[in-house]
C-alpha cells in the first residue's frame, strides 16, 4: 500500500469513530490516559476541543500537500471549525482533505510544516500516525470498539517504524515497550511508539 493510501485509509477509520460520538460525549473531560501534546493543558480540555483540533489539522491538509505555507494560508482555519453540527463539519474536512490526496498527491512536492519542510512521501506518515493513534483514543473514550483494521495496522506499522526512533528524539512517540514475539499486530505496533501493548 503507498503512503499516500495509508493516511486515507487512517482518516477514514478516525472519520468512523468520530461519527459514532453521541452529542452528550462532547463535553467529555479527558482521562490521565488520553495522550496529549506537551504544550496542551488537560485540565480545561473537552472531546469536543481535541475533535476542533483535528478539524484544524484535516483542514490544513489540501493546503500543506499543495506546497503552501503558513503565510500563504493565513489564519483561515483558527477558532471554532465546528459550529452547532460538529460531527457533520468533521465530516467535510475529512471528506476534503481525502479528496485532495487522492487526486493530486505528489510525492515529490514540499510540505511545510511548522517544524520542518519534507518530502510529501514523509511528510504524510506525520498525519498518518496521528490518525491511526487517536482513533484509538476517540473510541476508547466513547467505548466503541478500539481494534484497528487489520490492513491499516500493517502498513501504518511499516510506515513508522523506520522513522521510530527519530519521532522518538523529537518527543513524539515514548521508548519502545517490551512485547510477545506471539502477540498480534496491533499490540506491535502499539509498543512500537511506546503505548501499552496490552490494548
Amino acid at each position: 500500500m503507498q503512503e499516500n493510501d495509508v493516511f486515507i485509509l487512517a482518516e477514514r477509520t478516525f472519520v468512523g469513530v468520530v461519527q459514532q460520538i453521541q452529542p452528550e460525549q462532547l463535553t467529555l473531560h479527558l482521562p490521565e490516559w488520553f495522550e496529549l501534546g506537551r504544550s496542551q493543558d488537560r485540565s480545561t480540555l473537552t472531546l469536543r476541543d481535541i475533535l476542533n483540533y483535528h478539524a484544524y489539522d484535516t483542514a490544513w491538509i489540501p493546503d500543506s500537500f499543495a506546497g503552501k505555507t503558513i503565510a500563504d494560508v493565513g489564519s483561515k482555519y483558527d477558532g471554532d471549525l465546528l459550529g452547532a453540527d460538529p460531527l457533520a463539519a468533521y465530516q467535510r474536512y475529512s471528506d476534503a482533505a481525502i479528496s485532495a490526496i487522492t487526486q493530486h498527491y505528489d510525492p515529490e512536492r514540499t510540505v511545510h510544516f511548522t517544524y520542518g519542510d519534507f518530502p510529501a512521501r514523509e511528510a504524510i506518515t506525520h498525519p498518518t500516525s496521528f490518525r491511526v493513534f487517536r482513533a484509538y483514543d476517540f473510541a476508547k473514550l466513547i467505548g466503541v470498539d478500539r481494534a484497528l483494521p487489520g490492513e491499516l495496522v500493517k502498513s501504518a506499522y511499516d510506515l513508522i517504524a523506520p522513522h521510530a526512533d527519530e519521532w522518538r528524539h523529537m518527543g513524539v512517540y515514548q521508548a519502545a515497550r517490551p512485547v510477545a514475539d506471539d502477540a498480534d499486530a496491533q499490540a506491535k505496533l502499539f509498543a512500537l511508539v511506546g503505548r501499552d501493548p496490552n490494548w
